[in-house]
């Protein structure tokens, strides 16, 4: 595996373009996936009952296995905004497939924004034109800034897997920054590759790949009405890879724990990167359950942006997690300093820990040394600008 430069237009037969259409008072609002062939498709939805119209329709257009495009806006979730608000999805998703001379049913549409307002269809059917026109190899960057919400920058990764049949490439955006706690999906998330896949092996190393990566991913623990895991596999490498599925999920899930990471960096007002891994576990998932009450911890965040070692809270969440431990046996450490033990602090130096905990990466490591399954979970501080930042994002 290679890392390369580039997103989504990194796989051969892709293009992508980025406009602003003027949904958003500033920076661009509309962007445009598009594959030169029919592409195979899959993709993980948010469970969220209040799910919005583009995740309704985008679920048929995965169950139906093929598509050509992928529209999304951004400034305004077209969520809570009833029969009319579904129609104009459906609009969105006509206008692309009228230009590319392709059924709306191999259109995945996506938006993300403010709940509770109408989509100003024509401001965006408009967009979408001029989108065509800016359709490019080149437009992987411009399509994953149009994304963006209180997104501070945009998020876009690209890998190369060599095989022994050939090279495949796979690309991928993401945006995401608050209202984030993904259950069997996350913000938004666009994936394509060039490799040759059916679509039941695609579902299903998509779903195994966001099992580690986007799974482990949190910001505030609010999982998001619009949220979703898209890819399109349009096999213009010509290398089937289905010889090679392990080797194929795992540069895929490589790929989406790097956007992970990036959409916990940039969470609203993070100050740090916070990485917390719990080794020794009985289970994969007993692993993660703990790791991701650590890091839902409203205490445990506020003391990382204060950069205090307060070790006393991590042990807190870890016994309210639901997962059975003992804590005689249990450890932990921060930024690798042993910190509590045999049921007990250790005696480690504070105050040179708490200037270790000002580095932009943080490290939290519990080992229940009760088994020998590990998860790691991505998350990030709270500042005083995630209260401000949201306090003032209203509709």
């Amino acid at each position: 595996m290679t890392w390369i430069t580039g997103s989504v237009t990194a796989p051969r037969g892709f293009r992508a373009a980025g406009v602003r259409c003027g949904i958003k008072s500033q920076g661009k609002d509309l962007a445009l996936i598009v594959s030169d062939t029919p592409a195979t498709v899959a993709g993980m939805f948010t469970t969220n009952r209040a799910a919005a119209p583009c995740v309704r329709y985008s679920r048929h257009v995965v169950e139906a296995g093929t598509a050509r495009a992928i529209i999304a806006n951004s400034g305004n979730a077209n969520a809570a905004t009833g029969e009319e608000g579904f129609m104009d999805n459906v609009r969105m998703a006509q206008k692309v497939a009228q230009l590319l001379e392709c059924p709306p049913a191999q259109v995945v549409t996506a938006s993300t924004g403010i709940i509770g307002h109408r989509l100003p269809i024509e401001k965006v059917e408009k967009g979408i034109e001029q989108a065509m026109l800016e359709l490019s190899p080149d437009g992987g960057n411009a399509a994953a800034e149009a994304i963006m919400t209180t997104d501070t920058v945009p998020k876009q990764e690209a890998i190369r897997l060599h095989l022994p049949a050939g090279a495949v490439h796979i690309g991928g955006i993401a945006k995401g920054a608050g209202m984030i706690a993904p259950n069997m999906a996350t913000m938004l998330c666009f994936l394509t590759t060039d490799a040759q896949i059916a679509a039941p092996a695609l579902q299903q190393v998509l779903k195994d790949a966001v099992e580690r990566s986007f799974h482990c991913l949190t910001i505030d623990s609010d999982t998001s009405t619009n949220d979703m895991v898209v890819i399109l596999a349009n096999g213009q490498s010509g290398v089937d890879v289905h010889r090679y599925l392990n080797d194929f999920q795992m540069a895929l899930e490589n790929l989406c724990i790097r956007l992970a990471q990036r959409i916990a960096r940039d969470g609203e007002g993070a100050t740090k990167l916070v990485e917390i891994e719990v080794r020794g576990a009985p289970t994969f998932k007993q692993a993660r359950k703990m790791a991701k009450t650590v890091a839902e911890s409203p205490l445990v965040k506020t003391a990382l942006f204060g950069n205090d070692p307060n070790w006393g809270r991590v042990l807190a969440a870890m016994g309210r997690s639901g997962v059975d431990f003992d804590p005689e046996r249990a450890q932990i450490a921060l930024q690798g300093t042993l910190v509590y033990t045999e049921g007990k602090p250790t005696a480690f130096d504070a105050r040179e820990l708490h200037e270790q905990l000002k580095a932009d990466t943080v490290t939290i490591v519990i080992d229940l040394q009760e088994g020998t399954e590990h998860a790691t979970v991505w998350t990030c501080d709270f500042s005083y600008d995630y209260v401000r930042i949201n306090a003032e994002y209203h509709t």
